[in-house]
C-alpha cells in the first residue's frame, strides 16, 4: 500500500501543469538545499575545534550540549514557520476500501523523512566523528548521536502538534514565539538555567544509556498524538462542512469619495479583513513600521547612510510589498467571474494602486517618530515615501501581471510561500535593491542632499506620468487576461 501511495503522488507531482512552470523555483531551492548542507557539514566538522580554542579550560562536549537549548528553541520556531506536515489528495481514498489507519501512517511517516530531518544530520554525524577521533568513549558518542536524532524527530512531530492547536486561530504564530520567547528570557535572566538542564540531560542520556528509553517514549507519544489528530480528522464528511463564519460589517462609506473605484477597494478592504492570510499580513505591518528599530540604535549603522534607503523603502511600503506582489491572485478565487463582468479593467487596478498609496503614507506618518535618530532618518523616509507612491507602485503592478499562482486566502501569512513564483523572489531587484544602490551611489559622489533629491525627483515623475504607466500596465494585464484565467483554475 505504501508503494501504491508513493507512485500516486510521483504522478501527482510530475503531471501537475506547474511541475515545467516552476522548474526555475525548484532549481533555486535546490541550490538553497546545497548550501545548507555545506553549512552544516562546515559546523559539524569545524565546532569541536572552535570550542578548543575558544573555550580551552572547559570540555567542549559538555559546552556543545549546553547550547543546544538555543538550536532546539530555534529549530522549534523554523520549522512552525517553514515546514508543513506532508500531505496526499486523501479525498478519493476515502471512498476506496483503504484503512485510515494507513493513510495516516504514511503521512506521518513521509514527515520523518523531511529535509528538515535530515539537515541537522550533516552537522550531528561529523561532530559526533570529530568527538570519537579526539578520544571520546565510543558508546557514549554514538548513545548521543542516537539521542540527537530523537530530539530532531520529536521537534519534528511536536511541531505538527502546535501547527494542529493554532491552524484555525488569527495571528497563529504568536503562541510559538511566546512560548520560545519565554524560554528565552527564563535563561537569558537566570530565572531557570535552561543551558544547563539540556545539558546535563544530554550528558547524561550519554553516560547512561538506560535513559533513552525517555527521549523513545516521548517521540512514540508524540507520533501517537499526531496519528490520533490526523486519524479523527480523515473523514469525508469533514471536508463537506460547510464552514459558518460570523461577518462583521464595516462602514466603508467614506470610499464613495474615490468615485468610480469606490466598489473595486471596498472588495479589497473586505477581503484584507476577513481572511486569514490577509488579516495576518495586515497585522504584520507592525513588523514594518518597527523595521529600523533594529538598525537605527545601533552605532555601527550611523555611518551606512545608504541604508536609510532601504529601510525607508521596506518601512513606508511594507504593506505595498506585500500586498501588491500578490496582485491579483488575491482575486484568483474568483477572478474568472470578475473578468466576466462589465467592468473596465484600468478601475480595478487603479483601485490597488489607491490602496497602496494611502499605505505608504499612513506607514510614513505613523514613522515620523523616527525623526529622535536624527533629520536625516525622518527627510529619507519621506523621499523613499514618495518614491514609493511614484515607482514601486507601478513597478509592482507590472510584476504582478506575471503572477500564475493561485492563493489560499485561509491560510496564515508569516512565512507562506503558498501561491509564491519566481516573480514574487525577483521583483524585489527594483523594489529595494536599485533605489538603496542609487541612493548610496549619489550619497557617495555628490552627497546626502542630492540622494534625497533623486529618490524625490523620481517618486515625483512616476506621480506626474501616473495615467501613461496606468494605460501601459492595463495592456499588459490584458494580455495575460485569459493566461491568468487558466491558472487560477487550477490548483498549485
Amino acid at each position: 500500500m505504501i508503494k501504491h501511495f508513493i507512485n500516486l503522488e510521483w504522478k501527482q507531482y510530475f503531471r501537475s501543469s506547474y511541475w515545467q512552470k516552476s522548474i526555475a523555483i525548484n532549481i533555486l531551492m535546490v541550490f538553497f538545499a546545497l548550501y545548507f548542507v555545506g553549512m552544516f557539514l562546515i559546523l559539524g566538522f569545524g565546532l569541536l575545534p572552535g570550542l578548543k580554542k575558544f573555550f580551552p579550560d572547559e570540555d567542549p562536549f559538555v559546552l556543545a550540549n549546553r547550547y543546544l537549548f538555543f538550536w532546539i528553541i530555534g529549530d522549534l520556531m523554523m520549522r512552525f514557520f517553514l515546514q508543513k506536515l506532508p500531505v496526499m489528495s486523501v479525498k478519493p481514498l476515502l471512498t476506496l476500501p483503504i484503512k485510515r489507519s494507513a493513510v495516516v501512517n504514511y503521512v506521518l511517516g513521509k514527515s520523518a523523512i523531511s529535509f528538515f530531518n535530515f539537515l541537522p544530520l550533516f552537522a550531528i554525524i561529523p561532530f559526533s566523528i570529530m568527538l570519537i577521533g579526539d578520544g571520546y568513549a565510543t558508546s557514549m558518542v554514538l548513545t548521543w548521536m542516537f539521542t540527537m536524532i530523537l530530539i530532531v524527530l520529536i521537534i519534528n512531530f511536536l511541531n505538527f502538534i502546535i501547527e494542529a492547536f493554532s491552524a484555525e486561530k488569527e495571528l497563529s504564530f504568536l503562541p510559538i514565539i511566546i512560548v520560545v520567547g519565554v524560554l528565552f528570557g527564563l535563561d537569558y535572566f537566570n530565572l531557570l538555567p535552561m543551558k544547563a538542564l539540556i545539558g546535563d540531560a544530554l550528558m547524561g542520556v550519554a553516560n547512561n544509556p538506560v535513559f533513552i528509553l525517555i527521549p523513545i517514549a516521548i517521540l512514540l507519544l508524540c507520533y501517537v498524538y499526531n496519528f490520533k489528530i490526523l486519524k479523527e480528522k480523515l473523514f469525508l464528511d469533514s471536508s463537506l462542512k460547510s464552514k459558518v463564519t460570523e461577518v462583521k460589517a464595516a462602514d466603508l462609506s467614506w470610499t464613495k469619495r474615490f468615485g468610480d473605484i469606490a466598489p473595486f477597494m471596498q472588495l479589497d478592504l473586505k477581503l484584507i479583513w476577513r481572511n486569514k492570510r490577509t488579516k495576518s499580513m495586515a497585522w504584520l505591518m507592525v513588523i514594518g513600521l518597527l523595521y529600523g528599530l533594529f538598525f537605527y540604535p545601533q552605532s555601527m549603522y550611523k555611518d551606512m547612510v545608504f541604508m536609510y534607503a532601504l529601510i525607508g523603502i521596506f518601512s513606508t511600503g511594507f504593506f505595498l510589498i506585500n500586498f501588491g506582489q500578490f496582485i491579483p491572485a488575491w482575486d484568483s478565487g474568483y477572478y474568472k467571474m470578475l473578468m466576466s463582468q462589465n467592468i473596465k479593467y484600468e478601475q480595478y487596478l487603479r483601485s490597488k494602486f489607491v490602496l497602496m498609496a494611502m499605505s505608504v503614507v499612513i506607514m510614513f506618518v505613523l514613522g515620523i517618530p523616527y525623526v529622535y535618530f536624527g533629520w536625516k532618518v525622518l527627510i529619507t523616509h519621506f523621499a523613499a515615501a514618495i518614491y514609493n507612491i511614484g515607482i514601486n507602485t507601478h513597478v509592482i503592478m507590472w510584476g504582478g501581471s506575471y503572477n500564475r499562482k493561485k492563493i489560499d486566502l485561509d491560510k496564515k501569512a508569516a512565512f507562506n510561500y503558498q501561491g509564491t513564483g519566481a516573480v514574487q523572489w525577483l521583483i524585489g531587484i527594483p523594489l529595494m535593491i536599485v533605489p538603496m544602490a542609487l541612493f548610496g551611489l549619489v550619497n557617495w559622489l555628490i552627497g546626502f542632499e542630492a540622494a534625497i533629491a533623486l529618490l524625490m525627483i523620481l517618486g515625483i515623475l512616476g506621480i506626474l506620468f501616473h495615467k501613461k504607466l496606468m494605460k501601459l500596465i492595463t495592456k499588459r494585464y490584458l494580455n495575460s487576461k485569459y493566461k491568468m484565467i487558466d491558472a487560477f483554475s487550477q490548483d498549485n
